[in-house]
């Protein structure tokens, strides 16, 4: 099957890197990611990926913290994940280079946009830690920005929900799962898809997004061959 989408910007949560644990980083889960994602590398695909940090803290739960200090500690908890993620490609033999926002210099790169293009022609998966590097954006923002940067085909987000559903499927039995979407939708009807302003930022660039399960075997995949899995936004 022919492959729909030849770069791509992967979203993955933090909660995804736990898995049944919920918390720090499963080494199964971590596994079966850095499997899917070698998987689409070795189909040729160009892979830029951004992590999360809510497995270990959120800033927007940082308590009596002070906000920007809570969301730095939240870009600390997405290059956690991000070094996790570059070890685990790297172990399954797939070439991977962690980039941040915030300078780590004993930990891994500082992002610069031509680098990051540079390693993505080499045939490197580059992941993007340290969201965008400064307080109040969310890493939603992040994958947004940097699948623009890259000019990524799409926009992958990797739930742990197959689709966007018009309410929460586990509480509402009633809810319509969605296989298409306009940005204008997510926006004007709160589908809680990303936060707001990432949605915009993908509608200013005109940046599809998909919206699927990452925790299917095979899924990521299906998606890029182009199958039906999940919900289409664009």
């Amino acid at each position: 099957m022919a492959i729909k989408y030849k770069r791509v910007l992967i979203k993955i949560s933090g909660e995804a890197l736990a898995g049944e644990d919920r918390f720090g980083v499963n080494d199964a889960q971590l596994e079966k990611t850095a499997k899917q994602i070698k998987e689409i590398h070795d189909a040729g695909v160009e892979v830029g990926i951004v992590v999360g940090g809510g497995n270990f803290f959120r800033g927007r739960t940082g308590g009596n913290i002070d906000k920007p200090t809570a969301d730095y500690m939240g870009m600390l908890a997405t290059v956690m994940n991000g070094l996790a993620l570059q070890d685990a490609l790297l172990a399954s033999g797939c070439p991977a280079k962690l980039m941040t926002a915030i300078e780590i210099r004993d930990m891994a790169e500082g992002y610069a946009r031509r680098k990051a293009l540079d390693y993505l022609e080499e045939g490197k998966v580059v992941v993007f830690g340290g969201g965008t590097g400064s307080p109040f954006f969310t890493t939603d923002t992040a994958a947004a920005l940097r699948a623009a940067e890259i000019g990524a085909d799409v926009l992958l987000l990797a739930k742990n929900i197959d689709a966007v559903y018009s309410a929460d499927p586990k509480v509402d039995p009633n809810a319509e799962r969605f296989t298409e979407l306009t940005y204008m939708d997510i926006i004007d009807r709160d589908l809680k898809v990303m936060d707001l302003t990432a949605a915009t930022i993908c509608k200013d660039t005109a940046t599809a997004i998909y919206v699927f399960a990452l925790a299917t075997e095979g899924n990521l995949m299906k998606v890029i061959n182009g199958e039906n899995v999940g919900t289409l936004i664009r």
